[in-house]
């Protein structure tokens, strides 16, 4: 029987190398396609091919010559500071390839998105609450994701919560994440300044997001959905990492932030598929926290 064949656009990245893992174990035909932004090889063992997303001739022939049944679409500009830094490349990579993507290719689309979209609602929301992006990270994502509901038959998209801990052993970490960078200064005993610190986040462990992908596949999910574990506020996060950290130096300042992003999301109608969870706060925080010790950043 033929084996199901899969191309992970963005692979090679935060989110996207623990998945590749995962689907490889779950015995599927996995591709990743790259452009190593943050690498200089690839070391797994399957069919790499470098390229970028705009690359639309190359792209095509690889649909032509592959016959990719699922593309899992990771690669974006992340992030609200990173996508203001070359707002036409913002635009070029997080929206117009995606669109571009869903006029080319008629199998399974699986889209990574945010619950940025949201932006600042004080109810715990679902995914019919209405959406407020405050950056242009999350008005990209949120045009590419509409684009695809009024214009795909088969996808799969998912809102993310704000990732943190550790994924595969060979992708960076990224150090931009709340929980992730207050976990770092922790370790190397700074100071956590904490600016208001009643913003809520709804928080993921990068590594669910692969099993919450692969249980799509398997069970051949369709439709947008929400993903988080659970929500924290930001000084919840804070003292979270002094529980496990108790050296850690915490400083509220009452002064306003310039993100001010605060949801509470509901993950409920993902988790009726059988999603569950496997890796709390906790997990993410001892995890990293052990890397730092053993000066392996």
């Amino acid at each position: 029987m033929k084996k199901t064949r899969i191309l992970i656009v963005g692979g090679a990245g935060y989110v996207g190398g623990f998945m590749v893992d995962v689907l490889l174990n779950q015995n599927y035909e996995v591709f990743v396609y790259d452009n190593l932004i943050y690498e200089d090889r690839y070391l797994k063992r399957v069919k790499f091919i470098y390229g970028d997303v705009r690359d639309r001739e190359y792209l095509i022939s690889l649909f032509k010559s592959y016959k990719f049944d699922i593309i899992i679409w990771l690669a974006a500009i992340v992030g609200d500071g990173a996508c203001e830094v070359d707002p036409w490349l913002t635009q070029a990579i997080n929206e117009d390839s995606v669109k571009w993507l869903v006029d080319n290719f008629n199998g399974k689309l699986v889209f990574a998105s945010t619950c940025s979209v949201y932006g600042i609602n004080n109810d715990l929301i679902d995914e019919y609450a209405d959406v407020n992006p405050l950056s242009r990270y999350a008005k990209t994502k949120l045009a590419a994701e509409k684009y695809i509901v009024e214009n795909h038959n088969d996808f799969l998209i998912f809102r993310l919560g704000t990732l943190f801990g550790l994924g595969d052993e060979h992708s960076r970490i990224r150090l931009d994440l709340v929980a992730n960078i207050l976990t770092k200064k922790a370790a190397f005993k700074e100071k956590l300044t904490v600016f208001g610190g009643d913003q809520w986040r709804p928080l993921l462990h990068v590594r669910d997001v692969a099993y919450a992908v692969s249980k799509g596949i398997d069970n051949n999910c369709k439709g947008l959905y929400n993903l988080s574990y659970e929500n924290f506020r930001i000084k919840d996060i804070a003292n979270e990492i002094k529980d496990l950290i108790p050296s850690t130096q915490i400083i509220f300042q009452e002064m306003k932030t310039e993100d001010q992003r605060n949801y509470r999301v509901s993950s409920n109608l993902y988790r009726r598929t059988g999603w569950s969870h496997n890796f709390t706060l906790k997990d993410g925080i001892s995890e990293l926290y052990a890397i730092f010790m053993e000066n392996r950043i």
